[in-house]
Parts: structure tokens; sequence; C-alpha cells
């Protein structure tokens, strides 16, 4: 059985144009929080965390909501249309409110932004499982995550093209992002016919009883559940050690390493360079090792890059093979982690399950930044808990890993009905 790479790569066209759009709001809301609306750290570390606590009920609202969807368009299209639209016409308005200094405009339509944005993350993210037989899923979400990271890499040209930090007008880079989001989903709808595709496929049954939507209803296996169980935990324990680290790295560079240069930022990209990297071939490995495996590969190779990172205390050439190793680490997890918790759902309920996924993960962001603040503030040794602090999360995730005994689906000779056929 093989992976059709073509269509694996015209659905990554949706994970790429959610991805643009945030690497946008990330960089740019702030800027227009702090130089527009003069907010200080804290107003706008709040307003910042608002879609991470959104998307704890949004996603998995919505997730679950497309999978009792039945339309011409199939499960998932009509979220990603709706979503898309919406999103990116509010989104235009934003600079448009900035500019007018109106701070109430502003948040109408950021909110509407977030909302928007939220109906249609999941079922998005549900297209990849939907329509890929579940031993190919991994290879699959290696290309969606390389994808992912294309949509990234537009935004930060645009940004270093358009400048619209001197420019002192974001009109250009938001028509420029939310043009490109666009473009995206119109490549998808050409390209991608998901209720023909799904009917062609078998993945799921998408006939007008929905016949397959009975099956829900059975309860999950008690085994399965509790290897369910433990891998959100995992989830929340990785989430825990990396999202620590790249939210706290900057000022730990300045507090321990005495850098006022700004050089962390090379090192977290040379963690996001290697990790790109090892999307494809990570995914080609996990086809043949097993996703759990190579997870717990991956665990290991992070722990102990976080380690290592305790013992540096100066700005150093090293410290770049360390996050490089990072990088790889977390690639191997964030490849497999998403289709072993789908592979636990049914082919009607992979909107709920990767809604589940994102509400763990997202909680665990949202959390950490606060508790290893907590520590980083209370603690003599201060900023220099941080490494240790990621080390034990990562450890902890290997442990509970351990008892995971689901999920872990591999190609099977007897599968050839779900054998891959062109777009």
């Amino acid at each position: 059985m093989k992976l059709n790479y073509k269509r694996t790569f015209f659905i990554g066209f949706a994970f790429m144009s959610i991805c643009a759009f945030w690497q946008m709001y990330d960089s740019v809301i702030p800027k227009i929080l702090e130089g527009t609306f003069l907010m200080k750290e804290t107003a706008v570390g709040v307003i910042m965390a608002a879609d991470n606590v959104l998307a704890l009920f949004m996603l998995p609202l919505f997730g679950a909501i497309s999978d009792k969807a039945n339309t011409s368009l199939g499960r998932r299209t009509p979220f990603i249309i709706i979503g898309t639209l919406c999103a990116g016409v509010a989104a235009i308005l934003i600079p448009v409110a900035a500019e007018a200094s109106s701070l109430i405009f502003f948040f109408v339509t950021l909110a509407i932004v977030l909302i928007a944005m939220s109906i249609y993350r999941s079922p998005a993210v549900a297209l990849m499982p939907d329509l890929t037989p579940k031993p190919l899923r991994s290879k699959a979400n290696a290309v969606i995550n390389l994808m992912g990271t294309f949509g990234g890499i537009f935004t930060l040209v645009m940004i270093s093209v358009l400048k619209p930090s001197v420019s002192g007008s974001y009109k250009p880079l938001f028509f420029a992002i939310v043009g490109f989001m666009f473009i995206c989903i119109t490549v998808l709808l050409i390209t991608i016919r998901e209720r023909k595709l799904a009917k062609k496929i078998g993945i799921y049954d998408v006939d007008e009883n929905r016949s397959d939507a009975s099956k829900t209803e059975s309860k999950m296996d008690p085994a399965v559940k509790r290897s369910l169980v433990f891998l959100l935990i995992s989830i929340v324990f990785w989430f825990f050690a990396y999202n620590a680290v790249s939210t706290a790295f900057s000022r730990y560079t300045t507090a321990v390493w005495g850098d006022t240069t700004d050089e962390y930022s090379k090192y977290l990209m040379s963690a996001t360079i290697t990790a790109t990297l090892a999307f494809f071939p990570i995914g080609l490995l996990s086809s043949r090792l097993g996703r759990k495996k190579v997870i717990l590969g991956g665990i290991v190779i992070m722990a102990a890059s976080f380690f290592a990172g305790f013992f540096f205390h100066s700005v150093t050439v090293s410290a770049y093979f360390v996050f490089a190793f990072v990088g790889i680490g977390w690639a191997a997890i964030n490849v497999n982690s998403y289709p072993m918790v789908v592979e636990m759902s049914r082919g009607s309920d992979v909107g709920k399950y990767t809604g589940i996924y994102y509400f763990f993960s997202m909680a665990a962001q949202i959390v950490t930044p606060i508790f290893s603040g907590f520590l980083i503030e209370k603690l003599s040794i201060g900023y220099r808990i941080l490494f240790p602090y990621a080390a034990f999360f990562s450890a902890a995730a290997f442990v509970t890993m351990l008892f995971v005994r689901h999920g872990d689906s591999k190609p099977d000779a007897g599968s050839a009905a779900e054998a891959e056929e062109d777009a």
C-alpha cells in the first residue's frame, strides 16, 4: 500500500492556510496591541492567550459537529469554506480598526476572526485521516506538517518584504495573507472532492443513511480507552516540556547567558529547520518501525537535548546542535501523535478525536508558561530551572507513553482494497 502523495499534498493546502494565518497572528497582533493601543506586556499576554482558551472549547465542538454533517460537499468542506471566508473578511478589518485607533472595533473583528478560525481548524485537520488509510497516516501527517511549515514561511517572507512596522500600515500584509488563504482553499476545493473521494476510497460511510454513525454509540473498549488516556497524558507532558522552553528561552538567554543580541532566535530557528527537514524521513521511518517506537525515540532525543542545555552558561555554537536535536525529537513526536489519537477513533468520529487532541495540547500550552514561570520566580536558581523542567516532563511523557498499547497501526497486506487511487 502506497500513500497518494499528490492527494495528500492538495489536502495539505487547508493546513497551510491555517499556519500562514497563525504565523501572522502571533507575529503582528502583539505589535499592534503594544504600538497602536499602548498596552502593557501583561495585557498583551492575556489577549494572546485568548485563542488557546477559545480553542479548548471550540475545536472539540466543531470537530464533533462536522462528524455529523452530511452535505453534498462532504463532512469537512463546508466548515472549511465558511470558516475561511469569515476569518478572511474579518481579518482584513483588523488593520482598518488599528488605523482608526478603535479598540472596540479591533476587539470585535479579532473575536470574529478567532471564532471563524476555530470553526474550520478541526475539520480541516480531520480531512487528512478521513481520506487516508490508517497505516499511512504518519506519512501523510509528515506531508501535512511540511505544508504547514511552508505556510508559516510564506508569512515570514511577506513580513520581511512588506515591512509593516516600517511602513506604518498593516493592510498590505493582511491582504497578502488573506489572499494566500483564499488561494489555498480554492486549490483544495478544485483538487479534493471530499464526498466523491470518500465514496471511492471507502474510508468512511458517506451514504445518506450514515449507517456507520450508529457505531459511535457503542462504548470504547476499556483497553483502548486506557491507551487513549495515557496517550493524552503524554501529549500534555511533552507540550509542557517543549512549549515552556520555546516561550521562555528569549528571557533565559538574557538572564543566564547574558545575551542581549537576540541570538536566541537563531537557536529556535535551528530547531524549526531540523524539524522541517526531518518530517518526511520520520514519516517513512514510522511506517517501518511503528509510531510508538518513533515517538519514544523522539522523546529520548528531546529529553537528552534539554538535559544537555542545562550545562551551557553562555552563547555557544554547541547549543545549535542541542536545539537541532530538539527539533528532530519534536518532529518524531509531532508526526505520529495525532495519527495515534485518531487511530483509536472510528470513521464517523475523527473530527471529535481531532478536537480532543487539540483540547489537551492547547490546555498544556496555556498552563506550562504559567507553571514554569511560577517555578522560575519562586526557586532560588531562577531561569536555570527551565531545562531541568523540560527534561523532567519529557521523561514523564516517556513513562506514560510506555502504557499506550493501541493506535500503532502498520501496513497490512490484506488491506489492498484501501490502496491509493489517484485523486
